[in-house]
């Protein structure tokens, strides 16, 4: 199975606001980031240039000023990366608590992997895509802060799940102890039902890598998922052909999943039905569900953008 790039090495970036949601993406990606010894690039979109110029101060009024506070949502938001970093660290066995905060102090807290930040003027989508250019893994919340920004982070996720250039995880709470993967299956090389998954073409490789590296880094169990959606004939002809073509995509699956971790426990789950309803049901009591992305800049399909609007699990959009 092809490595995907930056395994050894690289960069997880977030998105930060401030909102609750961004908080709880921030932690997220600081644990995941202290686990795989990857830096982290804390992110923040300055909107407000886009909307007005009156950017500066306020004459008399020291700290005041839309400049300001977005350098004030920065600080807090590598401060509280570097805090949740050491904890991670900390709970992970690796030092002490109070070590963990000493070296977390500053920029540095993750085995010499540093937790910087970055602001830059713009809409949320078009900053963070640029700022992940290079990067293993975006890590955005759900929502924003406010009615104004909640509704543009709704959209931004939309937007980065199709034109990012990394994987793009969407959290939406934290993560569950011994929560299974779920991840979609589907053809993957123009056969099959065309659902956004994980499969047998050289796309859908990558993209299994990178269920299996989630599993992997969290210590959770991998179940693959494969929906038959477009079956036509009769109901016999049906079942057979799911039989025989679904149940062979799994078992490709299976074998990819387990040769590239042998310890990785995974197993496949057969089902008929709307795409997105089907997965969002099997991912029920998962911790996060993975799907593919068939053709990157072209829009995030159907089943993705129902799965980003109703899924109650964290969702990894992957390429």
């Amino acid at each position: 199975m092809p490595t995907p790039a930056g395994q050894d090495g690289g960069v997880v970036a977030v998105g930060y606001d401030g909102s609750e949601s961004a908080k709880l993406a921030l932690r997220w990606a600081a644990g995941y980031a202290a686990e795989r010894q990857l830096k982290l690039l804390v992110v923040h979109a300055w909107v407000w240039p886009v909307f007005t110029r009156s950017l500066g101060p306020v004459k008399g009024i020291a700290g005041s000023g839309l400049r300001h506070a977005a350098e004030a949502v920065l600080a807090e938001g590598v401060e509280l990366a570097c805090a949740a970093a050491a904890e991670a660290r900390a709970e992970a066995g690796g030092v002490a608590d109070g070590e963990a905060r000493a070296e977390a102090g500053g920029a540095v807290g993750m085995d010499g992997a540093g937790v910087e930040g970055l602001m830059a003027a713009g809409l949320p989508a078009p900053v963070l895509r640029e700022a992940a250019r290079d990067a293993q893994l975006l890590v955005v919340g759900s929502r924003g802060m406010g009615a104004v920004l909640g509704s543009l982070a709704g959209s931004t996720c939309a937007d980065l799940a199709s034109s990012a250039l990394c994987p793009v995880m969407v959290i939406r709470r934290p993560s569950i102890p011994d929560g299974t993967i779920v991840a979609g299956v589907d053809g993957g090389n123009g056969v099959g039902d065309g659902i956004d998954g994980v499969g047998a073409g050289t796309r859908n490789a990558a993209a299994l890598a990178d269920a299996v590296r989630l599993a992997v880094a969290l210590g959770v169990p991998l179940r693959l998922v494969h929906v038959s959606s477009k079956w036509t004939g009769t109901r016999e002809q049906r079942g057979r052909h799911a039989l025989l073509h679904g149940q062979a995509l799994l078992d490709h699956a299976i074998d990819e999943a387990r040769r590239s971790a042998p310890g990785l426990q995974v197993d496949g789950f057969l089902t008929d039905g709307q795409a997105a309803k089907e997965l969002l049901s099997a991912a029920s009591d998962a911790d996060v569900l993975v799907l593919g992305i068939h053709t990157p800049g072209s829009g995030p399909g159907n089943t993705v953008s129902a799965v980003l609007h109703k899924a109650d699990c964290n969702v990894l959009i992957t390429r």
